[in-house]
């Protein structure tokens, strides 16, 4: 067969198949008028060639292989030697995928160095420079619409979950005691080192966790005064990876982590999918007495929405109960 036509039944190029000959791997006969003549066992060879330089075996360390072919074994790997050559081929990659691994290893040590580095400094303003990445939203942000995914959660009890904390312990939700509790819930936080889903800043209510963050943060005094025992961030994140966002952004109240959806599972807090993840919805709870007694659903903007809260405790007053008269 001419030298298009072995090309075409290997899968490869006549230019491979001039490479192949060139290494001695095949050996066509010649016809009278000096043309190459390749034969069917040619093309089996430069298949088979093909296949293990696709496992990562370089051509030129075929040659063992392609002997045993040579041989008449039905299979290019049935001779001692063929083995000697699988077994150097994942030494090979062993050792490359150690080096590639300790190079990865230290490239994400320069670049957490180099995220946090201004916020381990402890200078004025360190922490914006960290951060103004995250924390500076587009001014074109989606506007989340009320999709009434929310809308059976007033009133409602809170279920016996407990979820653990950035402190180490747990929290019981349907526990939390006397006073109005704040549980703003989000999709995730950004950090410096970590790239945010693809498409984040196009899904409506999806950016901001940070922005949002630091808006509790600079409240929380507030919070408290206006009559807020206690305030929760929560997500789907796991423990680690929010303490390292509570330590970078010197959260001054505790976050939560429901990686399981446990709050999605017992009491239909909406959530929605982003690149192949399963992540909550933005969404807060005043919680008290065991109740959900106020539901923020959509917030929007995410940089003001604990002022919006502030301003609702403060309009809300939570008058104690009145005692019983005394006849």
């Amino acid at each position: 067969m001419r030298i298009s036509e072995i090309a075409r039944r290997a899968g490869v190029t006549t230019k491979m198949v001039r490479y192949y000959e060139s290494l001695g791997l095949i050996t066509p006969a010649r016809l009278a008028n000096g043309y190459r003549d390749y034969s069917e066992r040619d093309a089996r060879m430069v298949r088979e060639a093909r296949e293990l330089n696709r496992l990562g075996i370089p051509v030129e360390r075929t040659r063992p292989f392609l002997a045993c072919l040579a041989d008449g074994r039905d299979h290019a790997d049935d001779c001692p030697s063929s083995l000697a050559g699988y077994r150097e081929a994942i030494d090979d990659l062993t050792l490359r995928i150690e080096e590639l691994t300790a190079r990865r290893s230290v490239l994400a040590q320069h670049l957490h160095e180099a995220a946090h580095r201004n916020s381990r400094a402890g200078r004025a303003g360190a922490e914006e420079d960290t951060v103004s990445h995250l924390t500076d939203l587009p001014a074109d942000l989606p506007v989340p619409e009320d999709d009434g995914a929310a809308a059976h959660l007033p009133g409602r009890p809170v279920p016996d979950v407990e979820l653990p904390d950035t402190t180490g312990g747990t929290v019981a939700l349907g526990a939390l005691g006397e006073g109005r509790s704040i549980v703003y819930c989000y999709p995730l936080t950004g950090r410096p080192d970590t790239d945010l889903p693809e498409g984040w800043n196009t899904i409506p209510g999806a950016r901001g966790c940070t922005s949002e963050a630091c808006g509790f943060r600079d409240h929380h005094d507030d919070l408290h005064a206006a009559g807020a025992a206690h305030v929760f961030g929560l997500s789907s994140q796991d423990t680690t990876y929010q303490q390292e966002v509570v330590d970078r952004l010197r959260l001054p109240f505790p976050m939560l982590s429901d990686p399981g959806f446990q709050l999605a599972a017992t009491l239909g807090v909406p959530t929605f999918e982003a690149a192949g993840a399963t992540l909550y919805r933005r969404i807060t709870l005043v919680i008290r007495d065991g109740g959900i007694e106020h539901v923020f659903y959509p917030v929007f903007p995410p940089n003001t929405h604990a002022q919006q809260v502030l301003e609702w405790l403060r309009d809300n007053p939570a008058h104690p109960p009145r005692p019983p008269e005394v006849s």
